[in-house]
């Protein structure tokens, strides 16, 4: 059977877990005291406040009691927790916007992937992401590659809002949305519980193993691919 689109995650699959441990991280955790103190009142933050408020314990109501050093202290332990939550999400790709705009940083990708991209966008394969990272850090890290501008080579972008990764339901969604059947998409990930979750809801799965990830478990019965070379949706 051949996929009518490839949906693939990106830390782990398309690009080095190091990449983002090492270096998109630590520049968040650098530059979110001074941007959150310096944009606090900020009505662009406003549903960030409110997402903070809440998990305080108080009602979104409250958010306007939450103090900039509260928010800053909320927002490093969610990246100490390393929390999927969108705003926080949304908050590092602002910063990293401007770390790609200035030219200091580089997004690393694998070379088999802009390879595979042309191989597949070239046969008729719609190719779309879905990270924990927030739509606009997505595009970020693809426009902005080690490999040059890969956009053109994407048809879609979808993060947590959809639901969670490891939740069938939010590929349901994403199938929905791209106009696909889910046995028409390949999901694929270096994640086993992502992988669960996308075969779960209908879709074809390739499981990423790249220097560095975990050896899949032996129970797991999601085909396995080193490279992306080897994918043929």
């Amino acid at each position: 059977m051949t996929a009518r689109a490839v949906l693939t995650d990106i830390e782990g699959t398309t690009t080095d877990l190091a990449f983002v441990r090492d270096v998109l991280f630590p520049l968040a955790r650098r530059e979110i005291p001074a941007y959150v103190r310096a944009r606090f009142d900020d009505p662009s933050l406003a549903p960030l406040r409110a997402a903070i408020a809440r998990d305080v314990g108080a009602s979104a109501d409250a958010a306007s009691g939450v103090s900039a050093g509260a928010a800053i202290d909320r927002l490093m332990l969610w990246m100490d927790e390393d929390r999927k939550e969108t705003h926080l999400k949304q908050l590092q790709g602002e910063l990293w916007r401007a770390a790609y705009a200035d030219g200091s940083m580089r997004a690393h990708v694998y070379p088999d992937v802009r390879p595979a991209f042309e191989r597949w966008t070239a046969a008729g394969h719609r190719v779309f992401v879905f990270s924990s990272g927030s739509v606009d850090a997505q595009r970020l890290i693809f426009g902005h590659s080690t490999d040059g501008d890969l956009t053109p080579y994407l048809s879609g972008y979808f993060d947590t809002v959809v639901g969670p990764k490891r939740e069938p339901a939010s590929y349901r969604t994403i199938a929905d949305r791209i106009g696909a059947l889910p046995g028409d998409v390949l999901f694929l990930s270096d994640v086993i519980a992502e992988l669960d979750a996308a075969r779960a809801a209908g879709m074809r799965t390739g499981a990423l193993l790249r220097p560095g990830v975990p050896a899949p478990p032996p129970s797991s019965t999601h085909p396995t691919h080193r490279t992306f070379e080897t994918i043929e949706p």
